[in-house]
């Protein structure tokens, strides 16, 4: 047990004390008599101890009880280790004491519990699966594991690892284990010895031309000699495939390739051989912009040829034209064109993930975009609420909605075990849309089920849109899967119902049992009810459920990629009423809008039809029809530039215009448009070493750029900006590894493009114990490198203890004294002693509280 102080300075105020003391007692020791001495001491003893309560004195109790964690790294550079790191563990556990507490933790990026801290830890339980293993952050476990164990006892973290961290700085940590309870032992370990090739880099120039020969030039390490395959491509495209003969160490390829692709043009190296230990790192990408004249992508919802590449003809701008089903998933993809045009084209077919990529391409690009008109697009292609309605100038909904017939919805959910996770959640999201597409008069109803239906909400007039979309939200997953008689609910719910338009959307990923599926659906079409059906997944049961759409005369939809469901029920909410489509012959009204009023100098043809829609706020209407919808409107979103075309391309809907002498210079108009405006400073954008972008502006401008970074998910990442000076700005990237796109935006808008390369993680490369941070590391914490497993619960040099605050007790000796004074001076030192006889008045006289012990022997020697 220990004595300590906090604050020792604040003892020398003894000093004065005692020196008044003191020097009271030398002057007046010849008058005191016994009850003044002790009043005397009374008053040195409980200013005293009021001085050592201010100075923070605290008792140190021993705790017998001590920590040990084992830190398992379990990270990517540690594989085929873990047996031997796990054997270590159970032969150091035989050496446990029994007043010492053992637990056992994995990490990787972070830390996970595998056994907690307790005294009875005695076998090694099967460590659990690590998902994440890409990262090693020795910083991070150290972190958490002190907060879990009881800093007041003596505690030894044991690391097992190699030392070798990707992630955090584990010795700026130590800095801040000093002085504490906590040591750290290591036992280092390290993977087999094994053979392994890795790409160490790749590279390809920054900036290339169509038709030039540009090199691509890959370094390949060999942890021994062998033959191996290099594989090279150009956008998803094996355009080189090569056997390559490798020596031990460094191997450097070089392949002479003509950019054929356009725009951002993804290249990807990859190495093979019989034997690898490691996947990860046969594989890098690299980016070059190649320069060309614009490109066009036109998504064609036809089955037949493109309406609108018929109008443009041959001598015009480059363009592809592909299926919806054959829109790619990565950003690089569709930064390879300077502009999209949907042509009737069904969002289901899209589904959201793809149509957030096209978004980001838009606003963070420049890419120009157009949705054109037709039975399949706007409203009836189900992109309410999707991301490309956020883009577009033109809202779904539609104006005069008051005109639409009563309608009647009843939604018809499967909520199913196997429904769970995001399945369910999007149909959710997808039921909500339906409901805010409604009418506040309009009729729905909305079943969930499992082995039995569960009205939700019961079928009637849609007073609260906000309650019955918070109320779908809500819906959990249940048991199992019986369809027929919640299909049966909801035709009992609408049958006798007095609506135009009567419609039950039905979706399920499982099967049934049977049930008279005919008669029901048959009595239903009596009741003006029609079914839609969706069958989510393989395990659903299409056959069944398109028979079920075909006998409902509705729609039948077999969804593989879960993203389109919501594109789906807002396309079935939007079909029950066919007054989209506005189908009277007129003549649009042109306003004056740059580049278009040429056009129609000699007049302006007559137009079928068109999908209504609503003009946003801000956006450029530059043809409308006699009843104010948009027929042609254009806005600015982000950097992109984009149109809404609410009639057709085939010549269905557009009349007179698919006859028109200008109907080719329309679609080129339309398109020159949408162009980005790109700019011409070659802007250099580098990786640091410590995984930052430098990015160089040749104007030196760089504090006045707009940089955004996206991955090729589309997702925009988090980005921080540090200008270094007036050329360069640094960005710090949250980005795993993968391809990086930066948009640079000047003042003026002029956009540059550029790609690159996150290399794999440190993590996939064959590296040896890191030594250095081992050896710092145990010094700093006063722990040490282990080489016995009996030797993680050798004696601890620094014992646990328990502090005990003894400032309030002395505070309290301090208070009680002054009572013991103030008691003496009001009722004299015989009240303490019980003294039979009582002395002369003069003696019993008590001592007033406000004078002091000097003021008292001043009026004893005048008296005398």
């Amino acid at each position: 047990m220990d004595l300590r102080i906090d604050m020792p300075l604040v003892l020398l105020l003894l000093l004065p004390l005692f020196l008044y003391f003191g020097w009271t007692y030398f002057h007046e020791r010849q008058r005191l008599k016994r009850s003044h001495i002790v009043v005397l001491t009374i008053r040195i003893a409980a200013a005293g101890c009021l001085v050592f309560a201010l100075a923070g004195p605290y008792l140190l109790l021993p705790i017998k009880e001590e920590q040990i964690v084992y830190l398992v790294d379990r990270s990517a550079s540690m594989n085929g280790t873990e047996d031997e790191m796990v054997q270590f563990i159970q032969e150091s556990l035989q050496s446990k004491k029994e007043p010492q507490l053992a637990g056992i933790y994995s990490f990787s990026s972070t830390l996970q519990t595998e056994a907690i801290l307790s005294k009875t830890l005695k076998e090694v339980p099967k460590l659990t699966e690590i998902k994440a293993t890409d990262q090693t952050n020795i910083e991070q476990s150290l972190q958490l594991a002190s907060g879990i164990i009881d800093p007041k006892k003596a505690t030894r973290l044991v690391l097992l690892t190699d030392g070798n961290e990707t992630k955090g700085d584990a010795l700026e940590f130590a800095t801040k284990l000093k002085g504490s309870n906590i040591s750290v032992d290591i036992k280092p370990f390290s993977q087999p010895v094994v053979n392994d090739v890795s790409l160490k880099s790749f590279v390809s120039p920054q900036v290339a031309y169509v038709g030039e020969q540009q090199q691509l030039v890959t370094d390949i390490h060999a942890t021994s000699a062998g033959q191996g395959e290099l594989l090279l491509y150009e956008n998803d495209e094996l355009i080189h495939r090569e056997a390559v003969e490798l020596t031990e160490g460094t191997n450097v390829f070089t392949y002479k390739h003509a950019a054929t692709a356009e725009g951002l043009v993804k290249y990807e190296a990859v190495v093979q051989v019989g034997q690898d230990a490691i996947f990860e790192n046969n594989k890098l990408t690299s980016v070059t912009m190649v320069q060309s004249e614009p490109h066009l992508l036109i998504v064609n919802g036809y089955e037949t040829a493109s309406p609108i590449a018929a109008a443009l003809g041959s001598q015009s701008i480059a363009y592809d034209v592909v299926a919806p089903k054959s829109l790619p998933n990565e950003l690089s993809s569709y930064l390879q064109y300077n502009a999209i045009v949907f042509d009737n084209v069904p969002g289901h077919l899209v589904g959201e993930a793809k149509m957030s990529v096209i978004e980001q391409a838009v606003k963070n690009f420049g890419v120009g975009f157009t949705m054109v008109g037709g039975e399949n697009s706007f409203g009836l292609g189900g992109y309410f609420k999707t991301p490309i309605e956020t883009l577009l100038p033109v809202e779904m909904e539609i104006k005069g909605k008051e005109q639409l017939p009563s309608l009647g919805l009843v939604i018809v959910l499967d909520r199913s075990g196997s429904m769970q996770g995001s399945k369910l959640e999007l149909a959710k999201e997808a039921a909500a849309r339906s409901v805010e597409m409604l009418r506040d008069e309009d009729t729905l109803g909305f079943i969930a089920f499992d082995d039995r239906p569960w009205e939700i909400i019961e079928t009637g007039p849609l007073n609260s849109k906000e309650e019955a979309v918070d109320t779908i939200l809500s819906v959990t997953p249940g048991g199992g899967t019986e369809i027929y008689s919640s299909l049966a609910k909801a035709y009992e719910n609408l049958a006798d119902l007095k609506l135009q338009r009567k419609h039950i959307i039905l979706l399920t990923d499982g099967q049934s049992q049977a049930g008279n599926y005919e008669d029901l659906i048959g009595e239903g079409k009596e009741e003006g009810i029609t079914l839609s059906t969706v069958a989510i997944g393989q395990d659903a049961d299409a056959n069944l459920l398109e028979a079920l759409s075909d006998m409902g005369s509705g729609r039948f939809y077999d969804v593989i990629d879960e993203q389109t469901i919501p594109s789906i029920l807002s396309r079935e909410t939007a079909m029950i009423s066919r007054t989209y489509i506005e189908d009277n012959p007129f003549y649009p009204a042109i306003y004056n809008a740059a580049g278009w009023n040429s056009l129609f100098a000699n007049g302006v043809p007559q137009m079928n039809a068109y999908i209504g829609t609503t003009a946003k706020q801000g956006a450029t209407v530059v043809a409308e029809s006699e009843k104010e919808d948009p027929v042609l409107a254009q806005w600015q979103y982000g950097l992109g530039k984009t149109f809404a075309f609410t009639s057709d391309s085939t010549g269905k809907w557009t009349g007179d215009w698919a006859r028109w002498q200008n109907w080719g210079a329309f679609w080129q108009t339309l398109i020159s448009q949408m162009l980005p405006s790109y700019n011409d400073v070659a802007y250099d954008v580098r990786l640091e070493a410590d995984g930052s972008f430098m990015i160089t502006d040749p104007t030196n401008e760089a504090a006045f750029l707009d940089i955004v970074a996206v991955n090729e998910a589309g997702e925009e990442l988090e980005t921080q900006l540090e200008t270094i000076s007036a050329s360069q700005v640094r960005a710090v990237v949250q980005a795993e590894p993968g391809l990086i796109f930066f948009r640079i935006a000047d003042e003026k808008q002029a956009i540059y493009q550029a790609g690159l390369s996150v290399p794999y993680s440190a993590e996939y490369e064959l590296l040896p114990v890191n030594n250095q941070l081992i050896e710092e590391l145990t010094q700093r914490t006063g722990g040490t490198v282990l080489k016995e497993p009996q030797d993680v619960f050798r004696d601890f040099t620094t014992k646990g203890a328990d502090r005990q605050n003894i400032a309030t007790w002395l505070l309290l000796a301090s208070m009680l004294l002054f009572f013991i004074d103030i008691t003496i001076r009001r009722f004299g030192w015989n009240f303490l002693t019980n003294a039979k006889k009582k002395e002369p008045l003069v003696e019993e006289k008590t001592i007033p509280e406000d004078t002091n012990v000097a003021q008292l022997l001043k009026g004893m020697k005048k008296r005398s």
